[in-house]
């Protein structure tokens, strides 16, 4: 979940395929994650193999006992609580590999899942955003703070908070791991057949999101995944030895579209991680130089405002601010 308090220098992090594929590369860990956008059977099947889905939602406070599920103190896998608030994308890719069997790590995370063998959640947790690495690893892909509203005296506003979850199967069970949950969360056994242990996902993740107002869009969903490319390159090296041209031509445009992704992600990446503030602060003295900041601010204030009427006639609650 994020927040502002009890943050220990982890910075918030953004639903971004992208950004959780960086990590990943950081990690030593040959996956990657694409976007979700829908959980009929096509969409998955075009991602398999499929390890895990990270989910995004707004957090609500609910009663314990409302929790879907059965709590699962006994649960045999890998588990950690959240203890620091901004730090629940990395806690969930780490509940996600830790489970994931005979998965491919970097040295610093095996030294790490290796060293909290044994540990209860909390201190795994505690250990985990402990790991200065880490912390600057997550940080990394995190849009630099460079402005600070401390000391202007203005009024605190409540802000939503979102949280990751993760769901994936473990010993013929489909758990939820929450770090902030006290214990993993098992969602039943699923049937081997067929799709699988998604089968049983959709199904838990759609009565998830049904719990929310219709028409809500305050969720993502990510998918963890084998990198395809060097199963899609093998297969067009044979196609091609083959004399299988045309089937070949075919490939060539998925590994394009596949370098092309990240090509992007890449260079959204690189955004993150650039302070863009002495930029703006320049186009402004600019603006002012040329006589045309206070227009531009009129303006500014003009299509707020019409923001403001139009979200009010939508019952949204939306300010100047």
């Amino acid at each position: 979940m994020s927040g502002d308090d009890d943050s220990s220098g982890w910075q918030l992090t953004e639903s971004d395929p992208g950004v959780f594929t960086a990590l990943l590369q950081t990690l030593g860990v040959p996956l990657i994650v694409d976007d979700l956008y829908s959980l009929d059977s096509e969409s998955l099947a075009a991602l398999q193999p499929l390890h895990a889905l990270i989910f995004l939602f707004k957090w609500i406070p609910t009663p314990e006992n409302a929790v879907a599920g059965t709590y699962d103190p006994d649960f045999p896998g890998f588990f950690a609580h959240q203890v620091v608030n901004n730090a629940c994308a990395t806690l969930a890719v780490l509940n996600a590999l830790g489970n994931i069997p005979s998965l491919k790590k970097g040295p610093q995370l095996e030294e790490l899942m290796t060293f909290t063998t044994g540990m209860d959640p909390q201190t795994r947790g505690l250990v985990i955003t402990s790991a200065d690495w880490l912390r600057e690893a997550h940080n990394s892909l995190s849009p630099p703070s460079a402005i600070s509203l401390d000391g202007l005296g203005l009024p605190k506003r409540s802000e939503d908070a979102y949280h990751f979850v993760v769901y994936l199967p473990v010993m013929g069970s489909i758990y939820e791991l929450d770090g902030l949950k006290p214990h993993a969360v098992k969602h039943g056994v699923y049937d081997e057949s067929g799709e699988g242990w998604l089968s049983r996902a959709r199904e838990v993740i759609e009565n998830r999101i049904a719990t929310y107002p219709t028409g809500a869009l305050e969720f993502s969903l990510l998918a963890v995944r084998d990198d395809p490319l060097s199963t899609l390159e093998s297969e067009l090296n044979a196609l091609q030895s083959a004399g299988k041209q045309s089937e070949a031509a075919e490939l060539v445009v998925r590994i394009a579209n596949e370098n092309s992704k990240r090509e992007r992600w890449a260079f959204e990446n690189s955004l993150r991680r650039h302070n863009h503030i002495g930029l703006v602060y320049n186009l402004l003295v600019a603006l002012a130089k040329a006589g045309k900041l206070e227009p531009a601010k009129e303006t500014a204030k003009n299509v707020m405002k019409e923001r403001v009427e139009k979200a009010k006639t939508r019952g949204e609650d939306m300010d100047e601010d």
